[in-house]
């Protein structure tokens, strides 16, 4: 095992997508308009939830507050994901993925090494992780740029094995390339994918499902297999008369993090906007996790129109916070999780983001039915996503190398 101290320079601000009529956020199945709760009251942020009865949640995030502390510094750190035999995986975006002690910040050797495939810039590299009981996905762009899902069979240590290429999608442009990779609770591996780049996509591929970009994907990864992976039967464009049939939702603009609720299987996604605002999606687990869905771009950035009306199937945000003249503001959304630890109670059920342009950690809650916000504190430069360890405890990671620890203030 080798303790690694590194500061990179950092890479140009690749990350964060280009930075990114006003309506009421609606209730994707109900139409029910729910208020937000803000500390302090913000008009400008909306809403969309539910009207069925909302999980169990202990905490209460106006009584929440943290702290960080840090844990390490590393080389870019972008993604955790915990493993079958319980280790914390941690990539870093020049195409490295080790064992991270989340207690004393200890990294071992690569056990993924694909620095030689892959260039950390702009907004390429290795750019995300997940794993299931069998196999390690990861997400990376290559050296032509263009997007590559690739799974690992863990050996009988737990560890990546042998290696099978999963799936390729060409990106026409420098950004907007996603990167995120999730399991579902269906079993199935869902993929980020941006909408191909430069601004106000030009592609027009968020709103047209014959091109993979601009959606999430979900399929079933048979690595090994006859063919790389199978179309779950129930994708909306399964037998691709009318669409891709990897798609399962569309109308992403980049949706850099994504995740599911441990607890509820609610999926929640951080889709980085325009210039104006950035927002956060809520799927219900009850209700398919948006099977089918249109998050809106590029007719819409959050609840608001941007290049036409509400397309059929719109699915508003949850939250949404503008770049500017607002708290809370930003310039790029940073997913995160539902936290689902024990060390800070009030935060429980909460879902813990930030913003890469701001510098403490947030959290929204719909437990009451409504959606609260606060501002937890804690000081955070180029935040990236926060993940969680395998206890559900908290790390923020930031291109600018620090991983932090985020506990009780």
């Amino acid at each position: 095992m080798r303790l690694r101290s590194l500061i990179a320079g950092v890479l140009a601000l690749g990350l964060v997508a280009s930075a990114c009529g006003e309506d009421n956020a609606l209730d994707p199945s109900t139409g029910t308009t729910l208020p937000v709760v803000t500390d302090p009251p913000d008009e400008t942020t909306s809403t969309t939830t539910t009207t069925t009865e909302p999980a169990a949640a202990d905490g209460d995030i106006s009584q929440a507050a943290v702290s960080l502390t840090t844990l390490g510094n590393y080389t870019e750190p972008v993604d955790t994901a915990v493993a079958p035999n319980g280790e914390l995986w941690l990539a870093e975006r020049e195409g490295l993925i080790s064992v991270l002690d989340p207690v004393t910040g200890e990294l071992s050797d690569a056990i993924v090494d694909i620095t030689t495939e892959t260039v950390a810039g702009g907004e390429r590299g290795l750019l995300g992780l997940a794993v299931d009981g069998d196999n390690l996905y990861v997400n990376f762009t290559d050296l032509d740029g263009h997007t590559n899902v690739d799974a690992f069979v863990l050996d009988d240590d737990g560890h990546p094995g042998e290696r099978h290429h999963l799936l390729l999608i060409e990106q026409p442009f420098g950004n907007h390339n996603g990167g995120g990779l999730a399991i579902g609770p269906d079993g199935h591996l869902y993929i980020g994918v941006g909408d191909g780049g430069l601004a106000a996509d030009p592609l027009g591929a968020g709103q047209d499902p014959t091109q993979i970009l601009g959606s999430i994907l979900r399929i079933d990864p048979t690595p090994g297999g006859e063919t790389p992976y199978a179309i779950p039967a129930d994708n909306p464009y399964a037998d691709g008369a009318n669409g891709r049939p990897e798609i399962f939702m569309i109308g992403a603009r980049n949706p850099w993090r994504f995740s599911f609720d441990p607890v509820t299987d609610d999926l929640w996604i951080a889709d980085v906007g325009q210039n104006l605002w950035e927002e956060v999606d809520l799927m219900l687990g009850a209700n398919g996790w948006g099977l089918g869905g249109n998050l809106g771009w590029n007719l819409r950035e959050g609840t608001h129109e941007f290049g036409g009306p509400k397309p059929d199937g719109n699915i508003d945000p949850v939250f949404e916070y503008p770049h500017r003249g607002a708290s809370p503001s930003g310039c790029s959304i940073s997913g995160g999780v539902v936290y689902r630890g024990t060390a800070i109670p009030d935060l429980v059920g909460a879902y813990a983001f930030g913003d890469y342009c701001n510098s403490t950690v947030w959290a929204i809650s719909t437990s009451t039915g409504e959606v609260v916000f606060a501002d937890l504190g804690g000081e955070v430069d180029e935040l990236v996503g926060i993940t969680a360890d395998a206890d559900g405890e908290l790390l923020a990671l930031t291109l600018s190398g620090n991983i932090e620890r985020i506990v009780p203030a």
